[in-house]
């Protein structure tokens, strides 16, 4: 075993500019070791019962030691390839014996020893290419100088090992259960249900776990490592690793570094070696979401895009050694959305239209005769909506309406028009709309540009409130309405009291104060005044007014709260 030992050592000598010492699980340093991960960055060789990540360039070999220092020894060794397919191949290599001459016990000469496991390439034990986390594993393995050969023929890439002597006992990776599926349970235009069997690791181990969900749109995922990389794709080139870290000497030589090495590359499937100038990628975008859920079994997957496939994979993570295993990934496309029915428009007529939040609903507007221009008043009662109108298809008018606007567009014999009203993301909307080819006078009432109710501080008193709003130069019917609200009154209850749509016919009669005429040509002096009376001291008002127009619709001012004073 101490000639195991030597080799090693002088067989990898050339790989570092220090001298390490070889982490196996016997030594009383291992744990310490491990714990520093800088202490395998230089390294060539895998610490036994440690998983190490570490980086390819294309068409670049790789090769790692391990050493198993005695026969029979239970063996495993795990490769987990992250971005893309790997070559590898793991060999064990024939040592020198440990006698020479007259048996005299001593060792043949230390450079003669490592150029003869340079130049033999051992005996291949296991190889796989792909992109599947694989592993070899033997009950009992000879002892010897194992070594791992890598390469990746695609592109740059990143990859994880893990070797041990004791897998039975590690047991680093969670356990699945028998039947590893994870279930569609439930599908919906914008929802999934997904289901899966709980991991032993957790049920039966009682180790730390917890599951990890990933959803994109392209394919199934065959490992975390995997996903993060496609997550970091966009830092693809920046993540390289830096000199002193994770290059071997291999790697330096080809940015310009003199290397130490003296012998040959190792040769596995060797290729022409790249040149300068390694390709800077781009920035893509990575549609790709992940989410870590705790050790829930169940999971719903929520604001996904109605009639399109996506790829659901779930992980199960050791939150101890943070090393994890996939489920058997699924895929499902969502259901398609809900037809809408086109509302026909009728010349003249006003249509109320609610629209759910980021909803849309159509409506349809096909003039009986001919006409030369043609008038949609639209009415948002709450907030913005946006309006797109088409005529035979062509695009005609796109654009956000709030309160009252008017739209006047140029007719065509026998057109029709399709219009789209689609609702804003804070919540639900309600409007009204009217379409027309002779309009005469409005339907619904003008309006100025402030629609806000003032109240003069100065003014209040302890049975009585003043305010004033604007006008136009139409002359229209004002009505004001005031309703005893708490002191707590708030924001919401506010926003609920906002529907403009809302006309005075659902008042209590108890609840009007007045209504009144008044316009002015002029419009800086288009401004009424009005004084509340027989309010009761200390106490909050709602104030409406609501003005309404020659069709008979109302439109309602933006809501005001007074309150009056407490003692005169």
């Amino acid at each position: 075993m101490v000639l195991l030992h030597w080799c090693l050592l002088w067989l990898l000598f050339p790989l570092s500019s220090r001298t390490q010492k070889l982490p196996t699980r016997d030594e009383e340093l291992f744990q310490m070791q491990i714990r520093d991960k800088a202490f395998f960055h230089d390294s060539s060789v895998i610490p036994d019962g440690a998983e190490i990540s570490s980086y390819l360039f294309r068409d670049t070999p790789k090769r790692y030691f391990f050493v198993v220092e005695e026969d029979n020894t239970p063996l495993s060794v795990t490769v987990t390839p992250c971005d893309a397919p790997l070559e590898w191949k793991l060999s064990l290599q024939e040592l020198p014996e440990d006698t020479s001459g007259e048996g005299s016990g001593d060792l043949e000469p230390l450079e003669q020893q490592k150029q003869q496991i340079i130049n033999e390439e051992g005996t291949e034990l296991f190889s796989y290419k792909g992109n599947d986390v694989e592993y070899f594993i033997s009950s009992s393995s000879p002892s010897g100088l194992y070594q791992l050969d890598l390469l990746s023929t695609e592109k740059d890439t990143h990859f994880k090992v893990y070797a041990t002597t004791t897998p039975e006992s590690d047991q680093p990776y969670p356990e699945l259960p028998y039947d590893p599926r994870v279930d569609v349970t439930s599908l919906g235009r914008t929802t999934v249900t997904l289901a899966w069997k709980p991991s032993p690791t957790a049920s039966l181990l009682k180790q730390p776990i917890q599951y990890c969900v990933v959803i994109n749109k392209e394919h199934n995922f065959k490992s975390l490592c995997a996903v993060e990389a496609k997550l970091s794709a966009d830092d693809a080139f920046m993540m390289a690793p830096k000199p002193g870290l994770d290059f071997s000497p291999f790697d330096f030589a080809h940015f310009g570094f003199p290397s130490d090495n003296s012998g040959k590359e190792p040769s596995f499937q060797a290729k022409p070696s790249p040149k300068l100038g390694r390709h800077v990628y781009s920035r893509p975008k990575v549609d790709i979401q992940k989410i870590c859920i705790g050790n829930k079994n169940i999971f719903t997957v929520s604001d996904l895009k109605p009639d399109t496939q996506y790829y659901f994979d779930v992980f199960v993570v050791n939150v101890n050694s943070n090393m994890s295993t996939a489920y058997v990934g699924t895929f499902a496309r969502t259901k398609e959305e809900a037809k809408q029915k086109t509302v026909e428009l009728k010349d003249g007529k006003v249509t109320d239209v609610f629209v759910k939040r980021k909803g849309a609903k159509f409506l349809r507007f096909a003039p009986v005769s001919s006409h030369q221009k043609v008038t949609f008043f639209i009415h948002s009662c709450l907030d913005a909506v946006q309006i797109q109108v088409r005529r035979d298809g062509k695009l005609l008018l796109s654009q956000n309406v709030e309160g009252i606007q008017q739209f006047q567009l140029r007719g065509k014999p026998k057109a029709k028009y399709l219009i789209r009203l689609k609702g804003n993301k804070k919540g639900a909307s309600m409007l009204k709309i009217l379409a027309t080819t002779r309009p005469t006078k409005q339907s619904f009432p003008s309006l100025p540009e402030d629609t806000r109710i003032k109240a003069f501080d100065k003014l209040r008193t302890c049975s009585s409130a003043t305010v004033a709003w604007l006008g136009t130069q139409e002359r229209n019917k004002f009505c004001i309405y005031k309703k005893e609200v708490d002191d707590n009154y708030n924001e919401d209850q506010k926003r609920r009291e906002q529907n403009q749509c809302l006309g005075p016919d659902i008042r209590k009669k108890s609840e009007k104060v007045l209504c009144k005429y008044f316009h002015s040509q002029n419009l800086q002096k288009a401004v009424t005044t009005e004084t509340i009376k027989g309010l009761q001291p200390g106490k909050s008002y709602l104030l409406d007014v609501y003005v309404i127009g020659h069709g008979g619709h109302s439109v309602k001012y933006q809501s005001k709260v007074v309150k009056t004073r407490k003692f005169c």
